[in-house]
């Protein structure tokens, strides 16, 4: 355990970063920053990266005054903290008036001391399916080789190589193209949300982009089946996962996707099926686990309505069907998850604590993946209009009542196999 806080840390505007060993660095809540208390630095994880946030100065603590005030010298530093970890705290900094919106990325405050770099985080997942040490780019060309000679026609295939994997570097689709663990399965080209920050589309006048182009096509039950049967044959700990971040709603192509689980079960008993969702279609979800869906993960910026629908702007559904589709995933046991987007200052609100209980016991939740929100938090609040996030525990405290009151439900990043969810918990994964 850290003795002290970290230093605060500043960039030159020409992607060098120095320490400043005159002020603490301070984290953000809310609209707040507070002092972070020593014991909730951990070292930054491998695979973190570092971001300077150009047009605004860094809130740090006077070392000898203890006085609140900017670090002048340069632009304000935040982490990337990668997969399996979540953070605790924002990076805490004042907005100068011409600053741009930030990209789609998380923001975790982050500071300098004894020679290392150092968030306030905490490892929720032991699985190491996204660990940045444990892709090799040669084995995953080699894959994206080996497996576009095999399905030469095959669209999603092409679409996992040639965008996600080569030129995107994602997790999931590396993951798959190495034969192991979650493999994606993109299927919807639509979407019935407008999500504020959603990663995959964003109309031309806005002031950020999305990081990535959405999927172009519709896929037919064919070319699901194809590629997605001998990976659940012959991967450890298999998943094959609808919905994607490079895609819109699944559940909007939710015969494709029946059709898809019926015939894939025809092939294999194997692994699991999984659904990432906004969980807007009870019924299509009760079709999907007639069919045979194994496990559904439905995102969530808020278990509050009031900041949910502002947020996701649906069209056609409501945070009910949410709640509901939770429900009928139950009826049939299967495994439920919430993505919950952690927002230090809103998800750690009292209000949002009673909310987050109540969907709990109402659906008889499995798990929560406690996600880092992706977004420039002054631009999310500025858009859901909230100029006072209320009374806070802390997002350490809130894990920690959960856990006690809930003993059952299980926190961590990523959808868990089958293994691990009729086996044990804590050892079936990947490791």
């Amino acid at each position: 355990m850290l003795k002290q806080t970290p230093y605060i840390l500043y960039s030159d505007g020409k992607g060098n970063i120095f320490e400043d060993t005159t002020m603490h660095v301070t984290g953000r809540s809310g609209w707040d920053a507070w002092p972070v208390d020593p014991e909730d630095w951990i070292e930054l994880p491998e695979g973190g990266n570092l971001y300077e946030l150009p047009g605004r100065r860094g809130i740090g603590i006077n070392a000898t005054t203890g006085d609140m005030q900017l670090c002048e010298k340069g632009w304000a530093v935040a982490a990337f903290i990668p997969p399996a970890h979540t953070g605790f705290y924002l990076a805490a900094y004042e907005t100068m008036p011409d600053a741009p919106t930030l990209p789609l990325f998380c923001y975790t405050a982050v500071g300098w001391l004894d020679g290392k770099f150092y968030v306030p985080a905490t490892r929720i997942e032991a699985d190491i399916r996204q660990e940045c040490g444990g892709f090799d780019a040669k084995k995953v060309k080699q894959g994206v080789k080996t497996l576009m000679d095999a399905y030469p026609h095959n669209r999603l295939v092409q679409h996992l190589a040639e965008n996600c994997a080569l030129t995107y570097e994602c997790p999931a689709a590396r993951n798959y193209f190495m034969g192991r663990w979650e493999c994606p399965i993109p299927s919807s080209p639509a979407c019935n949300a407008n999500c504020v920050g959603c990663i995959s589309f964003q109309p031309e006048e806005e002031t950020i982009v999305s990081t990535q182009d959405r999927l172009r096509f519709k896929p037919t039950a064919a070319e699901i089946v194809e590629y997605t049967v001998p990976h659940l044959e012959t991967a450890p700990y298999p998943i094959v996962s609808f919905g994607q971040g490079c895609e819109g709603e699944p559940l909007l192509m939710w015969e494709t996707i029946r059709e898809s689980i019926i015939e894939i079960r025809k092939h294999t008993p194997k692994g699991s099926i999984n659904i990432n969702t906004n969980g807007s279609k009870p019924d299509a979800v009760r079709a999907l686990c007639e069919a045979g869906l194994n496990s559904i993960r439905v995102s969530l910026n808020s278990a509050q309505e009031k900041f949910y629908t502002p947020y996701y702007r649906p069209n056609n559904y409501s945070f009910e069907d949410i709640v509901e589709s939770l429900k009928v995933v139950r009826e049939f046991n299967g495994w439920t998850s919430i993505n919950y987007f952690v927002f230090p200052g809103m998800t750690d609100s009292v209000d949002e604590y009673e909310a987050l209980r109540k969907l709990i016991r109402e659906t008889g939740l499995n798990m929560i993946q406690w996600r880092n929100f992706n977004i420039d938090p002054d631009w999310y609040l500025g858009k859901l209009g909230i100029t006072d996030t209320g009374e806070c525990m802390g997002i350490k405290q809130l894990q920690e009542l959960i856990q006690e009151e809930f003993p059952d439900v299980k926190f961590g990043y990523f959808n868990p196999p089958m293994e691990r969810i009729t086996g044990d918990y804590m050892t079936d994964f990947a490791h």
